[in-house]
């Protein structure tokens, strides 16, 4: 265990180092964003020496590592507040985006991937591959815009871009930030009706992604179990099918399917980028996206360590996972 906190706090030291780099090697020069191109060249100078930009960048780099681990990033140029506080305000709408995505993808992956995997060759392996390929193939903008035409648009099934509707917007108090939860909390059902009918729409999509590469490698973690000769051992004593796929090949990819959901999750939290910004969602991947157009390096680079932070984190739940599906693993 002490080995693998010392391998994810390296890969956290080696996302801070990429991310100093990132920002001072972007043709955007930082102090300008914040004294603006009228400035005097005193101002200039003053601003520089003030951001600490005139001093070698091993002391730069030493700096941004103190004030990241204590949770400054800054002051975001295009809203005027700190980054950390404009983070809390924007992640909640895209963890609770990812997480109904992931859920999507598993309560129907792991079942399709399974089964798909038992009747090897029939219809549902092979209605199992198509949607495995067209989630892969398909762009999800294409998708995004193809459902709001068809089931808000034409059909009038879920509700417009956004997370919540014109009357229930600011009306909940925020608590976890979670608009569902909060919603619950609140006891407000009719808010709670509008949040899911805004966020059911592109929580499938993401889901729809994710549920294409869980089905697809439990497919082929199934697949190699299968083949396996305690397998064989388990049908000639006589045990049913549904056991000994279930009971016995199922539990033996648990571990490996956990890294599966792990990074399904992960690229979900990272990866909603354009979702987000189809659906006017107003999550960390829309306010990155903001903040690079506007050339708001505080902004990008906060939100990049809270990516990486979460896949590491990601990380270090899987390999407790581990241990408590599998005591044996060291």
């Amino acid at each position: 265990m002490a080995g693998t906190v010392l391998s994810l706090g390296l890969t956290l030291l080696g996302l801070l180092l990429v991310t100093f780099v990132i920002g001072r090697v972007m043709p955007i020069d930082p102090v300008l964003k914040v004294v603006g191109d009228r400035a005097t060249q005193a101002q200039y100078d003053a601003a520089y020496v003030a951001m600490g930009l005139d001093r070698p960048l091993y002391v730069q780099f030493a700096r941004y590592l103190g004030d990241v681990l204590t949770g400054d990033f800054g002051r975001s140029i295009s809203t005027g507040q700190l980054v950390v506080d404009d983070i809390k305000r924007v992640f909640p709408a895209t963890f609770e985006l990812a997480t109904l995505g992931t859920l999507i993808g598993v309560l129907i992956g792991v079942p399709l991937g399974v089964i798909a995997a038992a009747r090897r060759g029939g219809i549902i392996d092979q209605a199992a591959r198509v949607v495995a390929l067209v989630g892969y193939s398909m762009p999800i903008f294409w998708l995004g815009l193809m459902g709001l035409l068809v089931f808000y648009g034409i059909l009038g099934w879920v509700g417009g871009p956004g997370r919540q509707g014109i009357i229930y917007d600011g009306m909940v108090p925020a608590v976890t930030g979670l608009i569902l939860v909060d919603s619950l909390i609140a006891g407000d059902w009719g808010a709670f009706k509008d949040a899911f009918s805004h966020i059911i729409l592109p929580a499938s999509l993401l889901g729809y992604f994710s549920l294409a590469y869980i089905s697809r490698m439990t497919r082929s973690f199934m697949l190699e179990q299968l083949s396996a000769e305690y397998i064989t051992t388990a049908r000639v004593k006589g045990l049913s099918e549904r056991a000994v796929i279930w009971r016995h090949a199922f539990r033996n990819i648990q571990i490996p399917l956990v890294t599966v959901i792990a990074l399904s999750f992960g690229s979900l939290l990272e990866g909603s980028v354009l979702t987000e910004i189809i659906f006017s969602w107003p999550g960390l991947g829309q306010y990155i996206t903001k903040a690079l157009l506007a050339g708001d390096m505080n902004a990008v680079l906060g939100g990049t360590v809270v990516v990486g932070v979460c896949f590491v984190a990601l990380n270090l739940l899987s390999d407790i996972l581990y241990r408590v599906l599998d005591p044996r693993a060291t």
